[in-house]
């Protein structure tokens, strides 16, 4: 019996495939295996601009310099695993316009939805938090209209809370953002 095994792919080869196809797709790297990710329900693409508006406002509310951005750039979290998040923030001088990739992500956001949730609330996790840059996680739950906010603590511990009113504050960077806004 001859078995076939997939090439790992590494992230770099996953970009230069996906620079190459006729339209961007809806992928992810998953340990060396490219992941094609579910459509979208519409609550879920209403959540993740949401989140995506209410990061930018309180960015621009606080005066800290970086971007808010929305799906469709990739987040790297080593040689085989990238994963494209719902909604980021990076601090600092702006991204080149011509880039495909987020290196230190501070704020990372992923709306859960009946696929992705298992993933999401587990390897997802894990993985953005091997990011040094990462601060806070954020998954947002459709259904119970409520955010949990993972966050890593100043002796690098991973503490989590679940809102579902009032303010969210970020800090750092010092952003403040209501759970409402995350549900406009």
């Amino acid at each position: 019996m001859t078995i076939a095994l997939r090439h790992a792919m590494t992230v770099d080869e996953f970009l230069g495939w996906a620079s190459t196809q006729p339209e961007a797709p809806r992928a992810e790297l998953i340990n060396g295996q490219v992941v094609m990710m579910a459509s979208e329900r519409v609550v879920h693409n209403r959540l993740k601009a949401s989140a995506f508006i209410a990061l930018r406002d309180a960015l621009a509310r606080s005066g800290i310099t970086g971007e808010a951005f929305i799906d469709g750039l990739t987040v790297l979290i080593d040689a085989f695993t990238a994963y494209e998040p719902d909604a980021t923030v990076v601090l600092g001088a702006p991204l080149d316009g011509n880039g495909m990739t987020i290196t230190d992500p501070v704020i990372v956001v992923e709306v859960i939805s009946p696929t992705s949730a298992h993933s999401d609330t587990s390897a997802k996790l894990i993985g953005y938090f091997k990011l040094p840059s990462v601060l806070h996680y954020l998954v947002i739950d459709p259904d119970a209209r409520a955010v949990t906010h993972h966050a890593r603590t100043a002796d690098d511990r991973v503490v989590a809370r679940i809102l579902d009113a009032g303010p969210l504050t970020l800090d750092p960077p010092g952003l403040v953002i209501e759970i409402a806004e995350l549900f406009a």
